[in-house]
């Protein structure tokens, strides 16, 4: 290893090696009672330590020579701090690492690109999970540390200047709490032939994303009931509108029809996911209204786990962002669902 190189270790008396990197963990032994590091790799030795040493019955030790050097410990401590946001908690070293986690409930926001330029500075590495995930208070998001015991600290600084130019790399964009009207479609709901399962299903997803719904209104496969609804969401200041049902190329199914009558400009009707094919995103006056085909009640995860919380973290999703969904859009519909620890959403 780098660190190993003749010029950058020395074997030197304790009394010498104040001020350098130790190279090994010394071990102290109390006979029935304890026994582990006194000092560990990496330790800076100081005067206060040239004692405790010797009573260890260490004469010498090897030290790293640390000339224009950092210590890999405090290099990962300055690259974390360089690439978290401020909703992002930072841990103390350990073997070298410093762990990101969640500081807040939200969508994880991964600055890819930055990503790829901090990973491209030589012996620096940092690993995340993938971007657009929702994540919770303490999740593990991330790990940086550098390869080597020290490194040049202009490699550091290297880092530091990825960093600044990508800022944030690791973030967390927290999600709104928002009114939230449900209009539920279908003559057999409406006529109580059956009952709503696709309304409860909605709810629980959006309780779950922190808003909350305002109202459910069920309506028959009628287009004037159905655009009646929806403006008094609109008029009674929902913030979002959910419209369950009626996605499909069915004649009876005229939810798309009837957003795009009650003012809806269509920013995308249909995705490459599966499920959630038929699924429209549209918007009333900035308020989001999206289109929910019958699979986000079946599936646990489907199209709404993929752009719902992007919305409510205050996030624009276009089409181009919907394109770019077909790689990873496909679930597997493992007998154990594993969702959001699989490939699905992962584009």
């Amino acid at each position: 290893m780098k660190y190993y190189e003749k010029d950058r270790v020395q074997s030197l008396p304790v009394r010498e090696a104040v001020g350098k990197m130790l190279l090994h963990d010394i071990t102290r032994i109390v006979p029935d009672l304890f026994k582990g590091p006194a000092f560990r790799k990496g330790h800076i030795i100081t005067e206060a330590d040239v004692e405790s040493l010797l009573d260890l019955g260490k004469q010498h030790v090897y030290v790293a020579c640390l000339n224009g050097e950092v210590h890999e410990n405090d290099a990962a401590r300055r690259i974390a701090r360089a690439a978290a946001g401020k909703n992002i908690l930072l841990s103390d070293p350990k073997e070298g690492k410093v762990g990101f986690s969640a500081g807040t409930a939200g969508l994880l926001k991964i600055n890819v690109e930055g990503l790829m330029q901090l990973n491209s500075v030589p012996e620096v590495i940092c690993a995340t999970l993938h971007t657009h995930q929702v994540v919770t208070p303490g999740q593990d998001l991330a790990g940086t540390r550098v390869i080597p015991l020290s490194i040049d600290e202009n490699l550091v600084i290297a880092a530091e200047n990825v960093c600044e130019n990508f800022f944030p790399v690791i973030d967390i964009k927290p999600f709104s709490r928002l009114d939230v009207g449900l209009v539920v479609t279908g003559s057999e709901v409406f006529s109580g032939r059956i009952k709503d399962g696709f309304g409860p299903v909605v709810q629980k997803k959006f309780e779950e994303l922190g808003s909350r719904i305002m109202g459910k209104k069920t309506v028959s496969d009628d287009m004037d009931m159905t655009v009646a609804a929806i403006r008094e969401f609109i008029d009674d200041g929902a913030r979002f509108i959910a419209v369950t049902g009626g996605m499909s190329v069915d004649p009876d199914d005229l939810t798309p029809a009837a957003i795009r009558k009650a003012g809806g400009e269509v920013m995308f009707y249909g995705a490459p996911v599966l499920p959630g094919a038929m699924f429209l995103l549209a918007y009333i006056q900035n308020v989001p209204v999206v289109g929910l085909p019958g699979c986000v009640m079946y599936y646990r995860a489907s199209i709404f786990d993929l752009v719902v919380p992007r919305l409510l973290a205050g996030e624009t999703v276009t089409h181009a962002d919907i394109i770019r969904m077909g790689h990873g859009g496909f679930c597997a519909s493992c007998k154990t669902c594993r969702y959001p620890r699989c490939s699905f959403g992962k584009n």
